[in-house]
């Protein structure tokens, strides 16, 4: 049984970094050829991808965010982590984490979801 779990403070000040952890279970992230992803949802807007990092490490960032947005993994610990500087009000969103395969963008499962709010 596949499963994800978004982790990281729920608000964050404007201009410090926004940190978010995805933990895997049921699947290791290293597994040919699963991507893991993340998409965020603005208040009022669509689902917006950010970006990715393949089992081999590889990082994939949407042009858009890739100033401010670096993904990583921790393989030890099954896990996968996103982190947004300079942050501002526009960043305040639901974050999801979920796996697709090969960057095909169709999701297969997803985490819960968490509310991050940018604020002083």
């Amino acid at each position: 049984q596949v499963q994800l779990q978004e982790s990281g403070p729920g608000l964050v000040k404007p201009s410090q970094t926004l940190s978010l952890t995805c933990t895997v279970f049921g699947v290791p992230i290293t597994m040919n050829y699963y991507a893991w992803s993340w998409i965020r949802q603005p208040p009022g807007k669509g689902l917006e991808w950010m970006g990715a990092i393949g089992y081999s490490g590889n990082t994939y960032v949407d042009p858009s965010l890739k100033s401010r947005t670096s993904i990583s993994r921790d393989t030890s610990k099954n896990q996968f982590s996103l982190r947004l500087s300079s942050v501002t009000s526009e960043d305040t969103a639901v974050y999801y984490c979920a796996r697709d395969y090969s960057l095909n963008t169709q999701y297969d499962y997803w985490g819960q979801g968490t509310q991050v709010t940018v604020s002083a």
